[in-house]
């Protein structure tokens, strides 16, 4: 269908919106022309939609209307479900008598996320099944053992499942389990090498993708796919990113490396059997120089390459190029399913070479530091310095780009993320968002805030406790834990208490589970989901966590009408990448805090202070018990990125305005 014989935008947009039982919002209609725009100028937007905007729909309607293939990329498994079970779905169905054309969709992840039949059927290779202690399952007459249990529940789930996709399993297995029945790209054979290639479930994920005009997968994906060099997902014209204020993070981890010793160990164990003892030897020698040095390893940025770590690198980096070149070269017919185990090595020893390499050649765009794990031990990890050069040139040049969060302005514009994302010039802009001339000239983009159909400033208060002491690196609060439990008291329960470490959560819920007489659950001491489960069903109930209950809690009504962050989130003053990234920054006369420290954290409490309003008939208090956002000359930054709620810093009024929305709260429920 050709563009003018297209039905107009609005017709196809109410008709969506009827088909998934939606409400026509102004923002949202705004969000589809600009996205409409963008993808027809073949430029880039940023566009922060509210929560309750209707922002799934705002972008879907005109990608499918534009008739190109389009890419959805997501930050989490709950979107990208709601996605393909419910909008998409309903949205086609709902277009297609308009369009004339009936869009194919399909959902695309990473292979490790779909069950390997070749694991399946053949079994672990030897070495993973000696390291982990197991029996073969698939032999044993009665197993047992959790881990026993769980792969013959995923042996009889495998006969039944049309997607092998992890996710669809219900109740879900272990790591450990799903380790032994997936592979990772590196590992696998390749379709026309396994003797269950013809039925694979990650082949036919793909080819599903190929056909499909619409493709939803995840960040991390997206990132392999811009930034390895081999395609995995199919050509597009047209990408867009939701939760785009999480990319970032997610192209970081993917463009991060690691080296431990139990990695390396398993490495050699892996290769020995395959190749010639002298390329054994070496890989062993320098794996036992790895570890040794590790065992001294403190945790900190290692600005300089160590001479000894250089050496040990080296060692390690020369040894594994030379049985990979081994594992190319000799065969072993004594080794059951040569093939599988023989990749599985490679990729385990071409992960140490690459990783090696890339910390030996020292780049300023990198930062290596030691991480130490009460757990799992040191870990040596290098990671980009700025992953915003490799997104523009990536991400951005051979497709049109639409970026949607409820948090992508920050401070009040939209600068700090698109700086982070690769879009906005360390010169200044042009009034349009390019930077005009010269060859590091940034992609043509705009910024668009459709806004949110709730009133923040009526529904909600923001409330900053200035008048308690600053908080400290260290030692407990105790002026912060009084302030908690009288703003709970108040509220009745319903609060949602957000902190900055696992300690500080741990010890606010141990002193208020002494305190008041209403349940304190507490992140970690039961899985997430049945967390949020509980908390919503007793309105006296209080969740407290850390970092995930930042972003990933969607409780609207009566049950959370407090929402409590203990201080302000800045990252940890002895992180490495992000001191390393705020040094960068002053190093090139801007200003590193406010780049950096305080643009994470203003994202943080952004997507914190989202928790509250949820509905258009939420009402609640937002309170900060750190005084630095009223005190300190970054404060304002910070209470710009939230809800424009009404603010206040009067103790007495906050406590009169929760009794009374917790009364009011408690008429209705009676």
């Amino acid at each position: 269908m050709t563009e003018s014989s297209s039905p107009p935008l609005e017709d196809l947009l109410h008709a969506a919106v009827t088909a998934v039982g939606g409400t026509e919002r102004p923002g949202q209609t705004a969000m589809a022309q600009a996205v409409a725009e963008a993808i027809d100028d073949s430029s880039h937007l940023l566009v922060q939609a509210g929560t309750g905007t209707g922002k799934s729909l705002g972008y879907l309607v005109p990608a499918l209307a534009h008739g190109e293939r389009v890419v959805v990329a997501t930050a989490t498994l709950a979107l990208q479900r709601q996605l393909v079970e419910r909008d998409l779905p309903r949205t086609v169905e709902a277009l297609h008598p308009l369009l004339r054309r009936r869009p194919e969709f399909a959902m695309l992840k990473g292979r490790s996320n779909y069950l390997c039949l070749h694991r399946l059927h053949e079994g672990v290779p030897q070495e993973d099944a000696d390291e982990a202690g197991l029996f073969d399952p698939f032999e044993a007459a009665a197993p047992t053992s959790k881990l026993g249990k769980d792969l013959l529940r995923l042996r009889d789930w495998s006969d039944d499942t049309e997607t092998g996709d992890r996710d669809d399993l219900t109740p879900g297995v272990s790591d450990r389990a799903w380790s032994q029945v997936s592979v990772t790209s590196r590992e696998c054979l390749g379709a026309s090498k396994c003797a269950y290639g013809a039925e694979c479930f990650a082949e036919a994920a793909r080819e599903r993708a190929k056909l499909a005009d619409v493709v939803v997968t995840n960040h991390a994906l997206l990132a392999i796919d811009a930034i390895e060099g081999a395609p995995v997902l199919p050509s597009h014209e047209v990408l867009i990113v939701d939760e785009a204020h999480e990319l970032v993070s997610r192209v970081t981890g993917v463009a991060s490396g690691e080296l431990t010793p139990g990695q390396v160990n398993r490495a050699v164990r892996r290769a020995a059997k395959l190749v010639n003892e002298q390329a054994a030897d070496a890989l062993q020698t320098a794996s036992e120089g790895f570890e040794r040095l590790m065992e001294l390893a403190l945790p900190g940025r290692l600005e300089k390459i160590p001479e000894d770590l250089g050496y040990v690198l080296m060692a390690l980096r020369d040894a594994a190029r030379t049985v990979i070149s081994a594992l190319g070269a000799t065969r072993d017919a004594s080794v059951k399913d040569e093939d599988a185990v023989r990749k599985q090595a490679l990729g385990a020893v071409e992960n140490i070479h690459q990783v090696a390499e890339r910390i030996v050649e020292a780049s300023e765009y990198d930062v290596v530091w030691y991480e130490r794990h009460d757990r799992f031990g040191a870990s040596l990890r290098v990671a980009p310095l700025s992953v915003s050069g490799l997104l523009r040139e990536k991400l951005f040049e051979d497709r049109s780009v639409v970026l949607t969060s409820a948090t992508l302005k920050l401070g009040g514009d939209f600068n700090g993320v698109a700086a982070s994302l690769g879009l906005a010039p360390e010169s200044p802009q042009d009034p349009e968002g390019g930077e005009k001339g010269g060859e590091e000239a940034t992609p043509h983009w705009q910024g668009l805030d459709v806004g949110s159909p709730f009133d923040y400033s009526k529904q909600g208060i923001l409330y900053v406790a200035k008048h308690l002491a600053q908080p400290g690196r260290e030692g407990s609060r105790a002026d912060m834990l009084d302030e908690l439990a009288e703003l709970v008291e108040a509220a009745g329960g319903r609060t949602l208490g957000l902190f900055s470490s696992m300690r500080a959560a741990q010890a606010a819920a141990e002193e208020l589970r002494g305190r008041l007489d209403m349940p304190i659950l507490l992140q970690g001491e039961e899985t997430l989901g049945e967390l949020i489960r509980s908390f919503s069903a007793d309105a006296r109930t209080c969740l407290f966590g850390t970092l995930s209950l930042w972003q990933g809690v969607d409780v609207p009504g009566p049950s959370c009408q407090l929402v409590v962050m203990d201080r302000v989130p800045f990252p940890r003053p002895d992180d490495p990448l992000m001191s390393a990234r705020q040094k960068a920054v002053e190093e090139a006369g801007g200003n590193g805090f406010m780049a950096v420290a305080a643009t994470h954290a203003a994202l943080l409490m952004a997507q914190g202070a989202g928790r509250l309003v949820r509905a258009s008939g939420d009402r609640g208090v937002v309170a900060v018990l750190d005084p630095r956002v009223e005190r300190a000359r970054y404060g304002s930054f910070l209470r710009k990125s939230m809800p424009e709620f009404w603010y206040t810093t009067d103790r007495n009024q906050v406590r009169r305005s929760l009794a009374a929305i917790d009364a009011a709260a408690k008429e209705q429920e009676a």
